[in-house]
């Protein structure tokens, strides 16, 4: 059975002056490489998908449950009182949408007309009603997790999307964000049909400052047309080329 390349539908057209949706993710996109951004969002090629990480998504379930259980309670999470985080889980009515990845925390940009919209993991709030953005992380590596490593900036930028959408929203959002980081550990002699985590909360102070520029230039780029240039680091153009060469 053959499968359509092309896709009809979420196709940026230059000529519509409509509102376009555009998540957190392909934003994320266009700044790894303009040239796959317009492949996808305006000629409607996109990357070829992965199978889902599915015991990530099980940890993010199980951690979600227990930071809820907190936020009814009104309490801290006993890793943040370990921490030293002076902070609760933040009780809103729309935090189950915010979570959602078809809805999540959306802003109309004026700009471009784009309703750029991006799904949390959590928030928590301090004493003076500060929000902060929270991201669980999952991992199993020998070494200490950190936020260390040029593939995690894009770690980074996520949050400090999150932190511009609710900023944009009217809340009060702090520049510290939380990565709620865990560790699978693989020295166990055996497994027993069960895994054991180490679990860190790494503090970030994001900047958000390239939100506004990164939007406008992107809408640049889905109004050309022509294909912009690739990043000169992009695996998936470099593929493209390298069988191109061969073909």
């Amino acid at each position: 059975m053959s499968m359509a390349i092309k896709r009809q539908r979420n196709i940026f057209d230059p000529l519509s002056g409509d509102t376009f949706k555009l998540s957190r993710s392909k934003l994320e996109l266009f700044v790894r490489c303009p040239r796959c951004f317009y492949l996808d969002r305006r000629l409607g090629i996109s990357q070829p998908s992965i199978p889902a990480f599915t015991l990530n998504t099980a940890v993010d379930v199980l951690l979600k449950k227990e930071f809820d259980h907190c936020r009814r309670e009104g309490e801290p999470h006993p890793i943040m009182r370990k921490f030293g985080i002076e902070m609760v889980p933040f009780r809103h009515p729309s935090l189950d949408e915010w979570r959602d990845n078809r809805k999540g925390i959306q802003y109309l940009h004026p700009k471009t007309s784009f309703l750029v919209f991006g799904a949390i993991d959590d928030l928590w709030v301090d004493t003076e009603g500060r929000l902060s953005v929270v991201d669980y992380k999952s991992t199993s590596i020998d070494a200490e997790v950190s936020l260390d490593g040029p593939w995690k900036d894009a770690y980074k930028r996520q949050v400090e999307v999150y932190q511009w959408l609710f900023a944009q929203n009217g809340f009060d959002v702090s520049s510290t964000a939380y990565f709620v980081y865990v560790n699978a550990d693989k020295a166990r002699e055996r497994f027993d049909g069960r895994l054991e985590f180490s679990t860190r909360i790494l503090p970030y102070d994001g900047d958000f400052s390239w939100v506004d520029e990164a939007l406008t230039e992107a809408h640049i780029c889905l109004m050309r047309e022509s294909l912009p240039l690739a990043h000169p680091d992009c695996e998936w153009c470099q593929y493209r080329r390298a069988t191109k060469e061969v073909e």
